[in-house]
């Protein structure tokens, strides 16, 4: 099979502010083949959608080559068409109009614009609503015309970046299938498609392969064959093997020994959970009173794995649940916190919090050496940002600081914007 797209030894490296050269991707490399759909799947803020736009010559790398048929890109590549989570439609233009921006490029008459136009507007469901505007239609048929003005280029790769996301459940199952039926019947000209999600279920009803990105800096952590005939029943036990594989995957110690080493390295990692939500997973899990299917339980509580996921790692960084092949159940310390008195949870959680968070020890240790045991949170943030950027850092902190006074480590002046020791 013809290589399509090849991404060889990819860094991208960001200036923040406050921030020098925070790393997001390292040493990526991949390639697609005609016929293959691939997902790229990884944490949120992981690099998923940095990467898609390197491979669509929107940004450049920072170092390494993606090259489409052996051409090394400069600038905007030439193969592919991009479909975006937020359909990115001008509300002046109708359907028609839209769709033709697809070709604005193409150096043909305006009557086979239109005709090409039309005939996709066709393919994708929507012949009768040529005329009709963004706000007339409904958020379905509005990502049904961001599909079809990437298709009407008749691109040899179609880039989607998690274009079912802001579409309710109903609505995004069917574009799915219609997406996969227009692929597998040859109704469209595409080659290849590449996917961005945080859905594991959705890359394992979709694509091919599935590569899992790790926390960032975003490093390739398996790239993972899907070797099922499609339709694909959800319910199978080979389906739900293989999801079972990647939520494994994406909550492996492997991942948080590596979250570990960047806490080491970076001051701190821990991901943006209150105390509160984590009480209550814990307690849920406790319930239920046994090893239970990370997939399942994401089912069960009726929750978005962007949610879901950074709970569980939250559990497992502090030691109150453990993650094994893709099965999630509660330590010793986490049944004990569970069953605990709201005094007792305190203790546990400043036990568990000082033993696994080191940054957290090293705000307490700081606070303890003023003499009026007080210090201007923007001193830790400084440190933070150096590492990952304003931003993240701002989340961090209000992590630390949730998680701080929950475990009663210190106290947080918010007018003074300091964090204090009880004298």
């Amino acid at each position: 099979m013809k290589k399509l797209i090849e991404a060889k030894n990819v860094y991208k490296t960001f200036d923040i502010k406050g921030s020098m050269g925070a790393t997001i991707l390292e040493d990526i490399n991949l390639s697609l083949k005609e016929g293959e759909f691939l997902a790229i799947l990884g944490p949120s803020g992981s690099g998923k959608s940095t990467l898609l736009r390197i491979i669509a010559g929107l940004i450049p790398a920072s170092s390494g080559t993606v090259t489409y048929l052996g051409e090394a890109i400069k600038g905007v590549n030439p193969g592919v068409a991009m479909v975006f989570q937020s359909f990115a439609l001008f509300p002046w233009l109708t359907v028609l109009e839209n769709v033709m921006l697809g070709l604005e490029v193409q150096k043909i008459s305006e009557k086979e614009k239109r005709e090409k136009a039309l005939r996709i507007i066709d393919i994708i469901g929507l012949d009768g609503f040529e005329n009709a505007y963004p706000k007339e239609l409904s958020g379905g048929m509005r990502q049904r015309v961001g599909i079809g003005r990437a298709l009407v280029s008749d691109p040899d790769v179609l880039l989607m970046d998690e274009p079912f996301s802001a579409l309710d459940v109903l609505t995004a199952e069917n574009l799915r299938r219609d997406l996969l039926e227009l692929w597998l019947d040859g109704k469209i000209s595409t080659q290849a498609i590449i996917l961005v999600t945080h859905g594991i279920e959705e890359a394992v009803y979709m694509a091919d392969r599935a590569v899992v990105l790790s926390a960032g800096p975003a490093r390739i952590i398996q790239d993972i064959a899907i070797d099922m005939p499609r339709w694909r029943d959800k319910k199978a036990s080979e389906f739900t093997d293989i999801v079972d594989r990647i939520y494994s995957l994406m909550t492996h110690k492997e991942m948080r020994a590596e979250a570990a080493e960047v806490q080491n390295k970076k001051a701190v990692a821990v991901p943006q959970v209150t105390a509160g939500a984590l009480t209550g997973f814990l307690e849920l899990l406790e319930d239920l009173n046994e090893r239970t299917d990370l997939y399942r339980l994401g089912e069960r509580f009726v929750m978005d794995v962007e949610d879901f996921l950074p709970i569980v790692e939250a559990a497992a960084l502090l030691g109150f649940a453990k993650v094994i092949e893709g099965d999630i159940e509660l330590t010793p310390a986490g049944v004990d916190f569970a069953r605990a008195s709201v005094t007792e949870r305190k203790a546990l959680f400043k036990k568990q919090l000082l033993a696994n968070v080191p940054f957290a020890g090293q705000m307490l240790s700081i606070i303890a050496s003023k003499s009026n045991k007080r210090m201007n949170t923007e001193f830790f943030a400084e440190i933070i940002r150096r590492s990952v950027g304003e931003e993240a850092a701002a989340q961090q902190i209000d992590t630390l600081l949730n998680w701080g006074r929950y475990a009663e480590i210190f106290e947080y002046d918010k007018n003074k914007k300091q964090v204090y020791m009880d004298q």
